[in-house]
């Protein structure tokens, strides 16, 4: 019986278009840890597909095809979509992609659900958000923390 989804591959996963896809990348395995996988080529610089490997997940990305309505993020006025992902240490990711030149939005810092985190946005403008859990919440620390924010206190 064929396995579904495809052995490799999550449920949910992010499709990514770019303007320069080798370029984007050449950026995400350097400064976010990604490994490059399979990639379709179709010639003069344009994929077709292509996955990247971050433990055992997967981002798929392909070059932004007008005729099918795919645009780089670049070409848009306001952000779309981020991709959050979980990373064993976040300080020490900061510190690489800071490094390797990622254009840092929000610096790491503490959040009231539990995670420290950092946002970053790559060279053609998808915003991704670079996570690691260092608490557990419960619920009704959670609904105080939120109703404290919605106060002006937070």
């Amino acid at each position: 019986m064929v396995q579904n989804p495809p052995e490799g591959n999550q449920r949910v996963i992010p499709y990514l278009a770019y303007a320069d896809a080798p370029a984007a990348i050449e950026f995400l395995c350097r400064a976010y840890g990604f490994e490059a996988g399979v990639q379709m080529d179709m010639g003069n610089g344009v994929l077709g597909h292509a996955e990247l490997h971050l433990d055992d997940n997967v981002v798929f990305l392909s070059t932004a095809f007008d005729e099918v309505g795919l645009a780089s993020p670049r070409s848009l006025t306001a952000v779309h979509s981020q991709v959050m992902v979980y990373v064993n240490n976040v300080d020490d990711h900061y510190e690489h992609a800071k490094a390797a030149g990622a254009e840092i939005v929000e610096e790491i810092a503490d959040q009231f659900f539990g995670d420290r985190n950092y946002r970053t946005v790559d060279p053609e403008g998808h915003q991704w958000i670079f996570s690691q859990h260092i608490r557990d919440v419960t619920p009704e620390e959670l609904a105080a923390a939120v109703e404290q924010m919605g106060s002006g206190q937070g």
